[in-house]
């Protein structure tokens, strides 16, 4: 029975997912909020073919950017070559991304799996960096500095759908992304999904029972390899155009970052990883210029704080809420929160006035900051911002002790809870 219910409602997260992706551009139909979307999908495929690399191998990769640039290459040569003549539908061109992504994956899996740990992200990172240089050495393929372009309209239309309007190619992108995010779930629970995860925390058991750890890596190598090559393809068709910057470092470690602080050790930790990552990319980027910075912080807080991620958190204080407990939390939630505004908006008008002081000087000693001129000429914003940066930080700290006594006697009553179930049991 119980079974029966868990199938139920995965039966009913899946529909509902299904259901977001096809009323998302009726909610958001502006052009940006289309290309955002549409962007999302893209990066949520990229990132959950990286945690199957991650998360469940246990593999860190430096280069998975190599096997979503080479599949979005292949892709646009494939969009010119053979979409135009008709012999192709655009539709498949994803397809044609993801084959080219698991044949890259294949060989050079071959060469990265054989080792694991620090030495298989060095491997991959070595790896990335040559096929880096090789884009700007092999201009035929990887057509330069300038990257290769073409048309998603250039083949017949299907049904009267020409791939020209950006919602023509957001549903395209939704329909992959939903096949894709479901084989992918799919995989972790096959056999080889879970052998995957005894590699991860146990390949010598798993030598001893008779498999070759490097043989299951390797397999899993070249399955992510092919939907990072789909995720590839898709993004081809989305800009129609694909330059050396795919493949580059920078790439590789977006999608490790934003993978880690979703959740790695969780299936739907990537999918808001990669969320984040279109916003950060596209939204906080236009308001300041210091987001890459906010972005290493945000990092190092996770890493210190909550190294399993946004998706652990939501689990933690799922399982309060399923014994009752959460709202009991819920006021020394909203004090923290409360507490940690002002050195939150200290630290970031520290940021700004920095920024503006080395970068934007010529412009006048003036920093707007949510509505406030700060003068970074004057010595007194300084030491105003400082002080409220102090002073707010020893009010969040008296608010985050107050908070972890509230959340012991929580987990307390819930483990005395759990003891007398298993008593009565």
């Amino acid at each position: 029975m119980n079974r029966w219910n868990a199938r139920i409602g995965s039966l009913r997260l899946w529909a509902l997912f299904a259901a977001l992706m096809l009323v998302a551009p009726r909610l958001f139909n502006s052009g940006l909020s289309i290309t955002m979307l549409s962007q999302m999908g893209i990066a949520i495929i990229a990132c959950l073919s990286y945690n199957m690399l991650l998360g469940q191998g246990g593999m860190l990769s430096f280069g998975h950017a190599v096997y979503t640039g080479l599949g979005a290459f292949v892709a646009i040569h494939a969009l010119n070559m053979y979409s135009g003549a008709g012999v192709l539908p655009v539709s498949l061109v994803p397809v044609v991304g993801g084959l080219a992504g698991m044949v890259f994956a294949a060989l050079f899996g071959y060469v990265t799996t054989r080792k694991s740990g620090t030495t298989f992200a060095m491997i991959t990172l070595g790896m990335a960096e040559l096929v880096f240089a090789m884009s700007l050495m092999v201009p035929e393929f990887f057509g330069g500095e300038g990257g290769v372009s073409g048309n998603r309209m250039a083949g017949p239309a299907t049904w009267g759908v020409t791939f020209g309007p950006a919602v023509q190619v957001y549903y395209l992108i939704a329909a992959y992304t939903l096949v894709c995010v479901v084989l992918m779930y799919a995989f972790t629970q096959t056999p080889l999904g879970r052998l995957l995860n005894a590699v991860r925390d146990n390949p010598e058991r798993v030598e001893f029972i008779g498999y070759n750890p490097q043989r299951v890596r390797y397999t899993a190598f070249i399955i992510a390899g092919f939907f990072a090559g789909i995720s590839g393809g898709l993004g081809a068709l989305n800009f129609e155009i694909v330059n050396a910057e795919v493949v580059g470092a920078a790439r590789s470690g977006g999608y490790l970052l934003f993978t880690f602080l979703g959740g790695a050790t969780f299936f739907f930790g990537p999918i808001i990883g990669a969320v984040l990552m279109v916003l950060a990319f596209v939204l906080l980027s236009e308001f300041t210029q210091a987001w890459l910075l906010y972005l290493g912080l945000v990092f190092m807080v996770m890493v210190m704080y909550a190294p399993g991620g946004i998706a652990s958190l939501i689990m933690l204080n799922a399982r309060v809420a399923h014994y009752g407990k959460l709202r009991a939390l819920l006021p020394a939630y909203g004090v923290m929160a409360a507490a940690a505004l002002a050195p939150l908006l200290a630290v970031a008008a520290l940021v700004e006035m920095v920024y503006h002081r080395q970068l934007n000087a010529s412009m006048g000693s003036q920093v707007a900051f949510f509505g406030l001129g700060l003068d970074t000429a004057s010595a007194s914003a300084w030491l105003a911002v400082c002080a409220v940066l102090l002073v707010g930080g020893w009010v969040f700290a008296l608010a985050q002790r107050r908070f972890s006594q509230d959340w012991g006697a929580v987990q307390e009553a819930i483990e005395r809870e759990t003891q007398a179930i298993g008593a009565a049991l």
